[in-house]
């Protein structure tokens, strides 16, 4: 299949390079020109000088972007995706945006005879690298249909939740669960190290028992070395927990926990944090503490 993929960051860049390796034609654009002609000389696809130009002929186009205001400027306009769109072609944005941004351009596609797909992403850059994303989609269920089978070569686990903005609802949702786990690990780590235990043994026991999570698995390491260099940077958590409280503001729901931790996060800024992942709420927890636990 022809594809066309915009965004080559940590996540798109290896996800566009499993769309290669399964055989699709993929053409890629990115604003640093340098990653993109990398990405072309490791996977032996095509990199275009426009969103409008990879988008060209591309019976599916995906994007993978930071925010709200970054998608709308890779889709639209006259050198956006959607001006090189083919009636009954399909968008699929991967980027974690608002749910707004998802039913505008919903609404905008469909005007045009064209899908569209909000399908954000969990897994991390471990899982895009790994092709084990998982996919959480809003829109039309045909149209869900007719991409499943391509995203597949990126994703363990792709369904659809409901309507247009449904995939970006339900990524937030993930980032509430995500932000007190991370929070309660931390605090767990930070605890046994004042109590001078063996944290390592510890974790290894209560990992086996109801304490489980992927965050444990996969971060204690990381706050037992204070080592905070790989993962979802803190800038990137803040931007998800904003839209997730703004639409919690419209929608009535009362999360007192993920806004408490969205504050921790920014203290976590203030220390010079912004691009450490999101295991370092453990180093908040650290650098305010009159032990200095280090």
């Amino acid at each position: 299949m022809k594809v066309a993929f915009i965004g080559l960051g940590v996540m798109g860049y290896p996800m566009a390079g499993y769309l290669q390796q399964a055989g699709h034609d993929v053409c890629v654009y990115n604003r640093t020109t340098d990653k993109a002609h990398q990405w072309r000389l490791q996977y032996d696809g095509k990199v275009a000088d426009s969103p409008c130009e990879a988008a060209k002929d591309a019976q599916i186009v995906f994007v993978c972007v930071g925010n709200d205001d970054d998608l709308r400027s890779v889709v639209l306009g006259a050198t956006g995706a959607l001006a090189g769109m083919a009636k009954g072609s399909i968008l699929v944005d991967h980027t974690t945006a608002s749910a707004d941004v998802a039913r505008e351009l919903g609404s905008i596609c469909a005007e045009q005879d064209k899908g569209f797909l909000d399908a954000p992403v969990s897994g991390g850059q471990a899982g895009a690298e790994n092709g084990v994303l998982t996919i959480m989609i809003g829109g039309d269920n045909a149209v869900f249909e007719r991409v499943r089978p391509v995203i597949a070569a990126y994703a363990r686990c792709a369904e659809r939740i409901g309507e247009v903005g449904s995939g970006q609802l339900a990524k937030m949702v993930n980032q509430i669960c995500i932000a007190g786990a991370v929070q309660g690990l931390a605090e767990a780590v930070h605890f046994a190290k004042c109590a001078d235990l063996d944290v390592a043994k510890v974790i290894d026991v209560i990992s086996k028992g109801a304490a489980q999570s992927w965050q444990m698995d996969n971060r204690y390491q990381a706050m037992i070395d204070n080592t905070y260099e790989f993962g979802f940077a803190v800038d990137w958590m803040r931007k998800d927990l904003s839209i997730t409280l703004d639409e919690a503001r419209r929608n009535d729901a009362k999360l007192p926990v993920t806004a408490l931790v969205d504050q921790f996060y920014s203290e976590v800024q203030g220390i010079g944090g912004n691009r450490w992942d999101t295991s370092s709420l453990h180093a908040r927890l650290q650098y305010f503490n009159k032990k200095k636990v280090l």
